[in-house]
């Protein structure tokens, strides 16, 4: 008998390769504009305690990156994967958009010499579980918080994993913009500013290279990943929000 947590938290295999991704999109027009007013957040005490333990602890341009991803994301899943769509699915979204940088802050940077993804997602385990998430909703929003910069273009990983992939990579690179409308951009950033996130987040990879030259960031390329980030067209025109 197959697990029924699988489908119920996002744990489905889905392509890595990102254009084989894209593959099984069910959009069949342009992605239409969508308003932060009509994407609710999830209200259960376990999304509210989290997202709460987010806003504390995280600076405020980490955190609206936080909840840009949520946002784009679920754009996305309406979008060209509607048939993923179901609340411990969203749910588990968000749970993961909410801590899947929370290795970066300065406390937890320093706190030990796991790369910021691994030392999150084990952080995040320990924090669901002391919120009584159910054990296979914690364990992958820790394995998407692991896994959200590992890109690449054999084998598999989640759906959650990949919604928070395109939807991170949306957002701090222009990637795939054809999944994201103009107008879609300008609400959420209006809403949850950038306040020069291209710079900020490229300035944490070179720190996190510079202090942990075996990071696992430094295989999106010491240079290439956050010079990337710094030429991220797209999203210059929302750069200096405030």
């Amino acid at each position: 008998m197959s697990n029924p947590a699988i489908e119920k938290y996002g744990w489905t295999a889905v392509p890595r390769k990102v254009s084989d991704l894209l593959q099984q999109s069910q959009a069949s027009s342009p992605a239409p504009p969508v308003a932060v007013s009509s994407i609710p957040l999830p209200s259960s005490p376990l999304s509210t305690a989290v997202h709460d333990y987010a806003q504390r602890e995280l600076p405020v341009e980490t955190f609206n990156h936080s909840m840009r991803v949520f946002y784009y994301g679920i754009t996305i899943l309406r979008h060209a994967f509607p048939s993923w769509m179901s609340d411990s699915l969203i749910e588990t979204y968000f749970l993961s958009c909410m801590l899947h940088d929370i290795g970066t802050t300065d406390k937890n940077i320093q706190a030990t010499l796991l790369s910021f993804e691994f030392y999150g997602g084990m952080l995040s385990l320990d924090l669901l579980r002391s919120l009584g998430a159910p054990t296979e909703q914690a364990e992958n929003v820790a394995e998407t918080i692991i896994r959200h910069q590992d890109l690449g273009d054999v084998g598999t990983h989640t759906r959650v994993s990949a919604l928070v992939q395109l939807a991170t990579i949306f957002d701090n690179m222009g990637g795939q913009p054809q999944l994201v409308s103009e107008r879609t951009i300008e609400s959420v950033t209006q809403a949850y500013p950038r306040k020069k996130w291209s710079s900020c987040f490229a300035a944490t990879i070179r720190r996190e290279n510079g202090l942990k030259p075996w990071a696992h960031t430094t295989a999106l390329g010491e240079r290439a990943f956050p010079e990337g980030v710094e030429a991220n067209a797209l999203m210059a025109p929302y750069d200096n929000l405030e």
